[in-house]
C-alpha cells in the first residue's frame, strides 16, 4: 500500500504474495557467460534516512512434458568413414545409432542401440557421450560455450570385426533442463556416438536430445503392468511346492508293485471331454498328488509275528 505506518519498537511481520504471470517464464539457468534469474526484493523506506533492502532468489521452473508426440519419436543416423589418405586407404568404418524416444528427464538411462562394422585394418574403440550446448545472444552478437556431461564407453573392435549395442545404458546426470524458447539464452542437448580412430578424424553421429522436467509415463506404466502380469501367472508354482519339507517314509510301509497292482486298475477311467474343457487348466496340477510319505520312526510299528495287512489309497 501507499500508505505510512508508525511503527513501535520490537518485530514486526508483514506478509506478501505475488501473481506470476500468466505467460511462460524461463527456467533459472546459471551458465559460462550469462544466466537467468529471478528475486524477491523487500524495500524499506524511511523519511530523513537511507532506505533498507533485502532480497533473496527465487528459482523458476518452465516444465517440458517428455511424453509429448513429438518428443516421442525415434531417432536414427548412421555415417560412414574410408580410413587412410589419398591412396593409401585400409578399409571403411561404418556407424548406425538409435535412440527410442527424442526426450527424457534427470536421472533415466538412455538405452542406445549401435552396429559398428570396422574394415580397416586399425583397432577402433566406440563411445557415446552427452553434449551440452549454451548459446547467448547479445547485441547482434553470439558466443556459444560445449561441454560434455555423460560418457560411456564400448569394447574394442578390431579389424574385419563387427559390434553391435543392443540397449547400452548412459544415465542423465543431474542438468538444466532444455531452454528452448528464450531470446538470449539457449540450452541444448545432444546425443554422440563416435567412434576413435588412431591417426584419424573421429566418426561421429549427433542426435538431439529434449531434457525435460515431467516424465514420460507410458513407459513406465507399461514395464510395470507387464512385471505384474508375469508375476501373476507364475504364482500358481507356488502351490505345487510344499511350506516344510516332509520326513523320508518308514522303509516297512514300502508296498511292493503285486500289491500296488491289486488295488489300481491297470486303465485309468476315461476323463469326460466336456467337464474337462470347462474347467482350468492349472486346477488338475493340483488334484493329481500323491499321498504324503509317513513320518519316519526307528521304531519298528510292525512286529515280524504280526500279519501286515496294508491298504493302499491315492487321492484323484
Amino acid at each position: 500500500g501507499e500508505e505510512n505506518l508508525i511503527l513501535l519498537d520490537g518485530r514486526h511481520e508483514f506478509p506478501f504474495s505475488f501473481q506470476l504471470p500468466q505467460e511462460p517464464l524461463v527456467t533459472s539457468f546459471t551458465g559460462k557467460y550469462g544466466s537467468i534469474q529471478y528475486y524477491v526484493k523487500a524495500i524499506l523506506e524511511r523519511p530523513a534516512a537511507p532506505d533498507q533492502s533485502v532480497q533473496t532468489e527465487l528459482q523458476v521452473i518452465s516444465h517440458i512434458d517428455v511424453s509429448s508426440p513429438a518428443l516421442l519419436t525415434p531417432v536414427l543416423r548412421s555415417q560412414e568413414k574410408m580410413v587412410g589418405c589419398w591412396f593409401f586407404t585400409s578399409g571403411p568404418v561404418s556407424l548406425s545409432a538409435k535412440i527410442e524416444r527424442k526426450g527424457y528427464c534427470n536421472g533415466e538411462a538412455i538405452p542406445i542401440y549401435a552396429e559398428i562394422e570396422n574394415c580397416s585394418s586399425r583397432l577402433i574403440v566406440p563411445k557415446a557421450a552427452i553434449f551440452q550446448t549454451q548459446t547467448y545472444l547479445a547485441s547482434g552478437k553470439t558466443k556459444t560455450f560445449r561441454q560434455m556431461v555423460a560418457n560411456v564407453r564400448g569394447n574394442h573392435i578390431a579389424s574385419g570385426s563387427t559390434d553391435t549395442w543392443n540397449g547400452k545404458t548412459l544415465k542423465i546426470p543431474p542438468v538444466s533442463p532444455s531452454i528452448l524458447d528464450c531470446c538470449i539464452i539457449r540450452v541444448e542437448y545432444s546425443l554422440a556416438v563416435y567412434i576413435h580412430i588412431p591417426g584419424a578424424k573421429k566418426l561421429m553421429i549427433e542426435m538431439p536430445l529434449v531434457i525435460g522436467t515431467i516424465p514420460c509415463i507410458g513407459f513406465s506404466s507399461r514395464n510395470s503392468s507387464i512385471t505384474s502380469q508375469f508375476s501373476m501367472d507364475m504364482s500358481w508354482l507356488a502351490l505345487t511346492m510344499p511350506e516344510h519339507p516332509e520326513a523320508p517314509p518308514n522303509y516297512a510301509d514300502v508296498v511292493s508293485e503285486e500289491e500296488f497292482s491289486r488295488h489300481v486298475p491297470a486303465y485309468p477311467p476315461p476323463l469326460d471331454c466336456e467337464e474337462q474343457l470347462c474347467c482350468p487348466v492349472f486346477a488338475y496340477i493340483q488334484e493329481f498328488r500323491f499321498q504324503p510319505p509317513p513320518l519316519y520312526s526307528e521304531i519298528d510299528p510292525h512286529p515280524a509275528d504280526v500279519e501286515e495287512i496294508q491298504p493302499v489309497s491315492f487321492m484323484l
